[in-house]
């Protein structure tokens, strides 16, 4: 089973995140920002796992501390079920239209750290999130996945709109580089001998 408990207790943040990467799309997510809940759950439906987050932070003082660790935290639960990596993908694409924009997002999980964010927001909030710190989320995901995470926004009007596709498209390219294939079976996936 590839499944993942991670806690991570800051004084900061204090987050339980309970991962399975085999799951159907279920989700109870509870982060004290409710714009980011709303695009956790449409990471959790669009990659078909199941995904239960419980976290509390110093929201008095920012939401920094909180995104940031969220992302950490979700990128070491997907890390953790996935094992040796042997027999995924690893690598991973998608482009997902909504409505009047257009987003792509690409993974690898070949465990070197980059993320590459281009949404193309010219506000400072997306309902109650701070915008700027949606490239802070996937910044902790791709440190606590040992990933590349790229985004990008090609064109569109709505900032939630260009939010929503990036998460959504990041659900999809994670589900494709996190799925087994069976012709690789237990091979690890570089010629490197390790990931």
């Amino acid at each position: 089973m590839r499944r993942a408990l991670i806690e991570r207790n800051t004084a900061e943040t204090r987050i339980r995140l309970k991962l399975n990467l085999d799951g159907r799309g279920r989700y109870d997510i509870k982060t004290g920002i409710r714009f980011l809940d709303h695009m956790l759950d449409l990471v959790a439906r669009h990659g078909a796992f199941d995904l239960t987050i419980a976290a509390s932070g110093d929201l008095d003082v920012d939401q920094h501390h909180t995104v940031e660790d969220l992302g950490i935290a979700f990128g070491e639960a997907v890390s953790t079920a996935l094992g040796s990596r042997r027999g995924i993908n690893r690598a991973g694409y998608f482009i997902m239209p909504m409505d009047e924009t257009l987003a792509v997002a690409a993974i690898d999980l070949g465990g070197r750290v980059h993320a590459a964010v281009d949404l193309r927001l010219r506000v400072r909030r997306v309902g109650d999130l701070e915008a700027e710190l949606v490239n802070d989320f996937f910044d902790g995901f791709a440190q606590g996945a040992r990933a590349n995470v790229h985004l990008k926004v090609l064109y569109g009007r709505s900032s939630h709109h260009h939010v929503e596709a990036c998460f959504k498209a990041f659900g999809r390219a994670l589900r494709v580089a996190c799925a087994r294939d069976k012709r690789m079976a237990r091979m690890l996936p570089s010629t490197k001998g390790l990931i």
